[in-house]
């Protein structure tokens, strides 16, 4: 999967390199000062590095935790997210990461021990209060998790604060470490859910629906908090048909009774970064929706856009009470 590392000189002897190290023998070996080297250079296409993307070892110096943006969370009032790796294994068309990198190398912060003492200080600083970290925003949480160990050196430290939730967004069925551990119950499991017609088209690389039902539904029974993520909904002429059997199919296999969240939202990218995205796949169909751009984002036209969410959120809401529905508007 990997055939080139990229390892900066200060964390060449991290236990956690030398670990990736032994799962990638046969890996060409590059040191280099610092990631930005490889990742930040504008001459760098995409598209063509995300057919065969390096691995990128790097230390994260400072900003660990950042707010969440507004509009971002689960019902908390006090919403963040970390981000210990740069990239997706995935291939989604709509992706904004392609957008807002120029490399589509992975980059993994090896030094987990910096976010972790972050996260415990913010949660001692405010005892009373409940603070809702997000994993997942920069990344797909789990699908790397047999390179990474991210979950796996996580979770024990959450397990601790009584006032840290933990959202790990993902399409992967990369759930063994969860299942060989106890349930950690503030801890949701979020999976980003496509009708199969448009997982097909724009999310190259990623389970299908199946699959990602089938270990939601695993993890499910086995006690763990489920969420999920409609999100984002993309236009076709039929949608309301199709997210109707999207919604049936999702229901006959989760439970909503048990269900932490759920949470839907509409195709929107910053305008630079749909520029940008547009440049790299001039034929994509989806680029050539109904599109328009209003404050600097670009969505789908306005009436589009409120009718596609109010008949989402109607289909949604007979299975699952107001609650428990947390709509990105």
């Amino acid at each position: 999967m990997i055939d080139t590392l990229y390892i900066e000189t200060a964390v060449q002897d991290h236990p956690r390199v030398t670990q990736i190290r032994r799962r990638f023998p046969n890996a060409r070996v590059i040191f280099c000062d610092r990631y930005g080297e490889v990742f930040n250079p504008k001459a760098q296409n995409f598209r063509i590095q995300k057919q065969q993307p390096a691995l990128i070892l790097a230390e994260k110096y400072q900003k660990f935790v950042l707010p969440a943006p507004s509009g971002y969370g689960i019902g908390g009032n006090h919403n963040f997210y970390f981000s210990h790796m740069l990239n997706c294994l995935y291939d989604c068309r709509y992706c904004f990461l392609q957008g807002m990198y120029q490399s589509a190398n992975y980059v993994l912060f090896v030094n987990y021990e910096d976010f972790q003492q972050q996260i415990r200080q913010m949660c001692l600083d405010q005892p009373d209060q409940d603070l809702y970290f997000f994993s997942g925003y920069d990344c797909d949480s789990l699908a790397f998790e047999p390179v990474s160990d991210f979950a796996a050196q996580f979770l024990p430290v959450f397990a601790e604060l009584p006032n840290a939730w933990l959202e790990l967004r993902t399409k992967s069925t990369q759930i063994r470490s969860l299942l060989q551990r106890p349930v950690l119950p503030r801890c949701v499991i979020a999976f980003s859910l496509s009708p199969d017609s448009v997982a097909d088209k724009v999310e190259a690389k990623a389970p299908s629906l199946g699959k990602r039902l089938e270990a939601a539904a695993k993890l499910q029974q086995q006690g763990w908090q489920i969420g999920l993520r409609f999100d984002p909904l993309i236009y076709q002429y039929n949608y309301q048909q199709i997210y109707q059997a999207l919604f049936e199919q999702v229901f006959q296999l989760i439970d909503p009774d048990k269900l932490h969240s759920v949470s839907l939202g509409v195709f929107r990218l910053p305008e630079q970064y749909f520029k940008k995205m547009h440049k790299l796949y001039t034929d994509e169909k989806l680029f050539a929706s109904p599109l328009q751009t209003t404050n600097g984002m670009v969505s789908y036209r306005s009436d589009l856009e409120q009718a596609m969410l109010k008949d989402c959120s109607r289909m949604l809401l007979d299975y699952i009470p107001q609650s428990r529905f947390f709509p990105c508007l």
